[in-house]
C-alpha cells in the first residue's frame, strides 16, 4: 500500500520562509522526488493595513519562522528538508517530526478537506456534532465545497426544515 503524504512543520530562520520554500522545491525538482515531497506552503492571510489614511489589503505570514511541507516521511525526504539552507529543524519532540492532524491542516488553511474526501454524499444520514444545532440529525441535501457548507434536512419542532452547517460540524451516521 502506498504511504500517504502528511503535512509537517519545518522551523526556519525568520524572514527566510519564502526562500526555504523555493529551495525545497528546487531540491525536489533536481532530485525528481515530487512523489515524496508534494507541496511546500508558507501559510498567509489577508490583513487590512492603514497607511496615510488609506486602507489596503496585504498578505502576511500567519506563522513567521515556519513552512509546512506535505511529504511522505522517510530518510531521503527528511534529509532534503532538514538540510535546506534556512531550515533549523522539524517541529516535534526531540528530532522526530510529528505530522499535523487534518483538523490542524484545515485550521492553518493550507489544504481544504473536501466533503468527498470525508465520504459524505447527498442522501447520507448525518448528525450535527457542534454549533447551535448540535444534536439534530438529518439527510444531506447539498454539498458546497467552495463555501465548505452543507445543507441538511432535519425534523425540527414537528416539521421538516433545511439547515446549513459547516463541514466540521457534522459526522456521517454509520449503518
Amino acid at each position: 500500500m502506498a504511504e500517504e503524504a502528511k503535512w509537517y512543520v519545518a522551523h526556519t530562520y525568520s524572514g527566510y520562509e519564502n526562500k526555504v520554500k523555493a529551495n525545497i522545491e528546487k531540491s525536489v525538482e533536481n532530485r525528481g522526488i515530487s512523489n515524496l515531497i508534494q507541496a511546500v506552503e508558507v501559510p498567509m492571510e489577508d490583513v487590512i493595513e492603514e497607511k496615510n489614511g488609506e486602507q489596503k489589503v496585504v498578505k502576511r505570514k500567519i506563522f513567521p519562522g515556519y513552512v509546512v511541507v506535505k511529504m511522505i516521511m522517510n530518510d531521503e525526504s527528511w534529509y532534503v528538508v532538514r538540510n535546506t539552507r534556512g531550515v533549523t529543524g522539524f517541529v516535534g519532540p526531540g528530532s522526530k517530526p510529528v505530522p499535523l492532524s487534518d483538523d490542524e491542516v484545515e485550521k492553518m488553511g493550507v489544504e481544504q478537506v473536501r466533503m468527498a474526501d470525508m465520504g459524505i454524499e447527498i442522501g447520507d444520514a448525518v448528525n450535527v456534532k457542534s454549533g447551535p444545532l448540535e444534536g439534530f440529525s438529518g439527510k444531506v441535501e447539498s454539498v458546497d465545497n467552495e463555501s465548505r457548507r452543507i445543507s441538511v434536512k432535519v425534523s425540527m419542532f414537528g416539521r421538516e426544515s433545511t439547515i446549513e452547517v459547516e463541514f466540521g460540524q457534522i459526522e456521517k451516521v454509520l449503518d
